[in-house]
């Protein structure tokens, strides 16, 4: 019998071993960092704690699995582990059906607003989702042109503008401050970023030039980047498909695409409570579980389950109980059968009893996790056959 999803295992599982991990140093301390603006520290942050990830992301996220033993994920306060509710207490009904939501499934990003044809219009649509999607137009102009270039080169590929600003985000914050917004390396930019129509000479820091060759580079391998798995390989081919930081970029790309894709088709929620909290998760991710954790700024590697979400509300000025359990019984409850909406909490356990761990739900099927001992905040399906998911609730619009 398979066991539920849980904070705190008494295990380790499958974990990728990457080279990569060994040669990266320590951050400077915070005295001597520089100052940065409250508009950009979510994704400076996540980028400045990428030394922190010593418990790497699971690996072949279609295939690999992660399996949770029972027990809660209190705040510690004397060094004790929690002890684990036993079998026989724990309904057989809502636990002993299977582990939480156990592996990524491949996934491409829900279908977001269509990019229009046209300069006056482009412009007009990239002024109007700039602000709310936090992209610069220009750079948002550029994922609209790459799109708009390989539908008529390559239009079996289905390249969307949402998939390139998740690239763009993953790899340079939309080129603030960067000569390579697109992440592109010398072999992609020279095969693909030397001949571009309408750009007499194309260079690598233009946005339209680096998105019509980012895009070239994930159609070359013939995929169809509008169903899961041709989008999902085609991602890890971009960064050379293997290792960690693969896995830390593809999640950061699914993350950021999966945001501006429901933020195009609904901007006015762009400063609501709830994607606040979801773009500081989405800053959080490859930093390594911990149990109690509260996350760096509170003197930890990372997080737990709870203490993610929780430091997720804060940022967006929502305060939340510390536990799963408290949680779950503090919020309004996401009416059954309905899918949970963009930052709302996804909970596990059997509410008769305890609840023992939660998530935030990103979108399109998939939450951001603090799993488990031994692997890192990332992204997972929410729900599958046989969990012991017990419902969503929301903490603020």
């Amino acid at each position: 019998m398979r066991v539920p999803l849980t904070c705190k295992a008494f295990a380790r599982y499958a974990e990728v071993v990457s080279n990569s991990l060994d040669s990266v140093t320590e951050p400077e301390p915070a005295a001597s960092a520089p100052e940065t603006s409250p508009k950009n520290k979510s994704w400076a942050h996540g980028v400045a704690m990428r030394s922190l990830v010593a418990l790497p992301l699971v690996a072949g996220l279609a295939t690999a699995g992660w399996l949770l033993a029972g027990g809660n994920d209190p705040a510690p306060v004397d060094g004790t582990q929690p002890v684990p509710v036993p079998a026989a207490n724990q309904d057989p009904a809502t636990v002993g059906g299977g582990a939480g939501p156990s592996v990524l499934e491949v996934s491409a990003p829900v279908k977001a607003q269509e990019t229009p044809k046209g300069a006056r219009p482009l412009e007009e649509w990239a002024t109007k989702l700039a602000g709310p999607l936090d992209i610069p137009a220009k750079s948002l102009m550029g994922y609209a042109n790459g799109e708009l270039a390989l539908r008529a080169e390559q239009p079996n590929c289905h390249l969307s503008w949402v998939t390139l600003a998740g690239v763009g985000a993953a790899s340079s914050n939309h080129g603030r401050g960067a000569d390579n917004p697109m992440g592109l390396s010398a072999q992609q930019w020279k095969k693909h970023g030397t001949s571009i129509p309408g750009i007499a000479k194309p260079a690598l820091g233009d946005p339209d030039s680096a998105s019509v060759a980012a895009g070239r580079a994930l159609c070359a391998s013939g995929a169809d980047l509008g169903g899961g798995s041709g989008w999902w390989k085609a991602i890890a081919g971009y960064q050379g498909g293997k290792g960690t930081e693969t896995e830390l970029f593809r999640q950061r790309v699914l993350g950021n695409a999966q945001l501006y894709a429901t933020l195009s088709l609904d901007p006015a929620r762009a400063a609501s409570p709830a994607v606040k909290a979801t773009r500081f998760a989405l800053g959080q991710l490859g930093l390594p579980y911990v149990w109690g954790g509260n996350g760096p700024e509170a003197g930890a590697a990372g997080f737990d389950c709870s203490g993610l979400t929780k430091a997720s509300y804060d940022e967006a000025g929502v305060g939340l109980p510390r536990t799963a359990d408290s949680q779950f019984r503090a919020l309004p409850q996401v009416p059954a059968g309905q899918e949970p909406k963009l930052g709302d909490l996804v909970f596990y356990g059997n509410p008769a009893t305890r609840i023992h761990h939660v998530g935030l739900y990103l979108g399109n099927g998939l939450m951001i996790n603090a799993p488990t001992e031994g692997q890192a905040i990332q992204i997972h399906t929410y729900h599958s056959k046989g969990d012991d998911y017990t419902g969503a609730g929301r903490p603020a619009a």
